[in-house]
């Protein structure tokens, strides 16, 4: 049922609230509501394996106070977004501060603040926050290994629906502090799976399947249980889109829906060297330097305290990027056919007359290519790079079978830009997905060997 807060506080393992809120919606709105929100994230069917796999809750790792845990494969679509708001704001308020040092009760707080920063971009009229109603005779399900009679004698998803709860914020502040006051909310056996029918809600299950109107599949895929591109984006924008392009592009005729702005935390894929997409300006410059990565199957997170590397591409830095899009080789040069559409590309003077100009200018003895560093010496004479040469990056990984010794804790590297664009091996899919977004990055780990996308 949707409830407004409850003004009496009761027993701990109970939910408490703050001061009411009138609601004029009774409990078949929300029926139908949480009818429509089950659908749009797992289809008609949930196989029973796939939902069990996304019950659990967020839990921090012995290992490293602020990382979350991840327990099996899927719910990354949800832990890894909240991990990164996580890190933004830990990092802009802490600079220089050993994340070490944590205490319980502030990675908690941290925990909170990320949840709500991730309601806040749905830009919802309310907030309604999604609540498991245990049975008194549950027990404690934050390892997801107790469960009731009930849910052992019925399909675990209609066992979940039945027990739900929505209660209602006017304000974001309230929310903070029902989450506040009602922290197991998040870290029992449903935390992520109340997180994410929290931000369909709140946004309005009509809004979010408008955002996917040119799609069919559910946010949650019904075999392997990974998320869509369309939740990852929700939950790091707030807008269940399913590109990761700046703003619409109309392919075939049909106008197809990407990022409208810079983001707070950015997003990089490993499958945009495979050239299954393209990233835009603003995912590859968010404004904290904190990149949800994608692999294949997985989503990780990588950081930085080096606020320089959340600075907007320079123009020279943009064309720079796009003219070594034309050379996938790396051999600092273009075939001078190309040179019309690398102008295109980055927005410099491309009719043809002015092309042929430059193509004669720039490939003087006619040789059929054109040099990086004639290109760059001619449109962006002294350019200079916003970010700086070398910096240390850390990376997070929250599948324990991923870490060594199967510790979830961050690994650090020292990274520079180099000349030269470098070549991953095939072997090395954290550097070949780094270098989508700095086509000369080497990086040097910690451990001496780089961590894990998978």
């Amino acid at each position: 049922m949707i409830n407004g807060p409850n003004e009496n506080e009761t027993s701990s393992s109970s939910v408490t609230s703050g001061p009411r809120d009138t609601m004029s919606a009774g409990t078949a709105s929300l029926e139908r509501e949480l009818s429509r929100t089950r659908r749009l994230l797992w289809g008609e069917h949930v196989k029973e394996d796939v939902f069990r796999r996304w019950a659990q809750g967020f839990a921090f790792s012995a290992d490293e106070p602020s990382a979350l845990i991840q327990q099996e494969g899927g719910p990354c679509a949800a832990i890894a977004p909240v991990q990164g708001f996580l890190l933004k704001i830990l990092l802009s308020e802490t600079p220089g501060h050993s994340l070490r040092d944590l205490t319980s009760e502030k990675c908690n707080s941290l925990l909170v603040r990320a949840v709500c920063t991730i309601l806040s971009q749905c830009l919802a009229a309310k907030y309604n926050v999604a609540v498991y109603r245990k049975n008194d005779s549950e027990a404690d399900t934050s390892s997801g290994l107790n469960v009731s009679a009930e849910e052992q004698s019925c399909d675990a998803i209609d066992h979940f629906h039945r027990r739900m709860e929505v209660h209602s914020f006017q304000t974001l502040s309230e929310v903070e502090a029902f989450y506040t006051r009602n922290i197991r909310i998040l870290k029992d056996k449903y935390g992520v799976l109340l997180l994410l029918y929290s931000v369909i809600l709140s946004k309005g299950v009509g809004t979010v399947e408008t955002e996917l109107s040119e799609l069919s599949d559910p946010l949650i895929h019904s075999t392997y249980g990974y998320g869509s591109q369309g939740l990852i984006n929700l939950m790091l924008t707030g807008r269940a889109v399913a590109h990761v392009w700046d703003h619409d592009q109309v392919v075939g005729g049909l106008r197809l829906r990407g990022i409208e702005r810079q983001n707070d935390i950015g997003f990089l894929t490993i499958m945009e060297h495979m050239q299954y997409c393209t990233v835009g300006s603003f995912y590859k410059n968010p404004k904290h330097p904190v990149w949800v990565l994608a692999s294949e199957t997985h989503l990780t997170v990588l950081f930085s305290s080096e606020r320089r590397l959340a600075a907007p591409e320079t123009a020279g830095e943009s064309a720079e990027r796009i003219f070594r899009s034309f050379d996938p080789e790396g051999n600092n040069f273009i075939p001078s056919a190309a040179l019309q559409d690398v102008l295109c590309a980055a927005d410099l003077v491309s009719e043809p007359e002015y092309v042929e100009l430059m193509r004669r200018k720039l490939d003087s003895e006619n040789l059929g290519i054109i040099l990086l560093s004639a290109f760059m010496d001619e449109f962006f004479p002294g350019c200079e790079r916003g970010a700086p040469d070398t910096f240390t990056l850390h990376h997070y990984n929250g599948l324990s079978r991923s870490n060594p010794s199967a510790c979830v804790a961050y690994r650090t590297g020292r990274a520079a830009l180099l000349e030269c664009p470098m070549h991953a091996a095939s072997t090395d899919p954290m550097l070949t997905c780094l270098q989508t977004k700095w086509p000369s990055i080497d990086v040097v780990w910690d451990e001496g060997q780089s961590p894990s996308l998978n």
